[in-house]
């Protein structure tokens, strides 16, 4: 399963896809595995996708309790950082680029903009935070696939560069240097979102839990007395599952693939994981899966993976231990850490 092998392109359509999530969370297995403990599900829109929770082990009421509580704060969160909120702060950045206008922001997006400012030092350049400057790209359902003109990407690529956005902690203020340039917190914000509305679960007192937003799985205690399962998809076949991660204690799974968002054209797959060096969609990898014990060993490195490859994983995860990997390359030859590889079961 781990050796590889070839896959074809698709068929050379235009149009826009709209696939399936990078993960699939599973049930708890076998019937006697089942502790048939109360349980609470609900799905919410947020984050440009969908959040999917699941609570067990305190009584309904409680639970409903929770889930609302953690859902207000993760859409409270979710206000402040889209960049498809007119009055997100993120927005109001965005709109404010070239001013020379600094703008207030909340200590959460402090944070965020922080860390991804860190990061983009990190993969020297393979995330970025003002990749949001690639405005020409569109994946959004509906839209018609075509690729940019050179000449316009060429203008957009120029306004790509994590050290024109300036921060200001005291003053808890960020400002863009050139008219143009736009943030997209898309491969940074969402975690931390999530992982605020798992602190206001376990504030309540729930200690089995799951939140999924599109292809990022914090997890929580136990499903049902049993590990939580989640399956990880096929990137060339995403009705497929390469295997099922069994998860239990604490943790994230986090997923990014190149067959979430796309459409073909040029006969190739055009996706939304865009190379800011380049202005257009990774090649290295087709799909990529994260695992670890806290979000910060994760945050943002879905989309460096899949731009920097193979190689590049390698060499990360020879310095930061703690993350396990799933790389899917493009010629679907997959690679792993040696502890993901013991701990996926193979889908049968």
């Amino acid at each position: 399963m781990f050796d590889g092998g070839a896959s074809g392109m698709g068929p050379s359509r235009r149009t826009l896809l709209q696939a399936f999530p990078a993960l699939l969370v599973l049930g708890a297995g076998s019937s006697s595995a089942r502790a048939n403990v109360p349980e609470l599900r609900a799905s919410r829109a947020m984050l440009g996708t969908k959040v999917d929770v699941i609570l067990q082990g305190r009584s309904q009421p409680l639970l409903f309790e929770a889930m609302e509580s953690a859902f207000a704060e993760m859409g409270r969160l979710s206000a402040l950082m889209s960049r498809y909120d007119a009055g997100s702060e993120t927005s109001k950045i965005n709109r404010a680029a070239g001013s020379g206008l600094a703008v207030g922001v909340s200590a959460e997006l402090l944070r965020v903009l922080q860390a991804g400012k860190a990061l983009h030092i990190e993969t020297e350049g393979l995330f970025d935070l003002t990749i949001g400057a690639l405005k020409s790209w569109h994946f959004e359902p509906g839209s018609e696939g075509r690729v940019p003109a050179p000449s316009v990407l060429r203008t957009e690529r120029g306004l790509i560069k994590s050290s024109e956005l300036i921060l200001d902690p005291k003053a808890k203020s960020a400002r863009l240097v050139r008219a143009g340039m736009a943030l997209d917190l898309g491969g940074v914000a969402k975690l931390p979102i999530l992982q605020a509305g798992m602190r206001r679960l376990q504030e309540f007192g729930v200690s089995n839990a799951l939140l999924n937003g599109g292809g990022d799985v914090l997890y929580l205690g136990a499903n049902q007395g049993a590990p939580w399962r989640v399956g990880l998809r096929d990137p060339r076949h995403p009705e497929r599952l390469i295997g099922v991660l069994p998860l239990q204690g604490e943790g994230v799974l986090a997923a990014s693939g190149d067959y979430e968002r796309y459409f073909f054209a040029n006969g190739e797959r055009q996706h939304h994981i865009l190379d800011p060096r380049t202005g257009l969609p990774a090649r290295a990898a087709t799909g990529v899966s994260l695992w670890a014990r806290d979000i910060e060993t994760v945050n943002g490195l879905g989309s460096a993976f899949m731009i920097g490859g193979r190689e590049f994983a390698q060499e990360w995860v020879s310095k930061h231990a703690a993350l396990q990997v799933l790389l899917v390359e493009k010629n679907q030859g997959i690679w792993s850490t040696e502890r993901m590889k013991r701990s996926l079961l193979l889908a049968t």
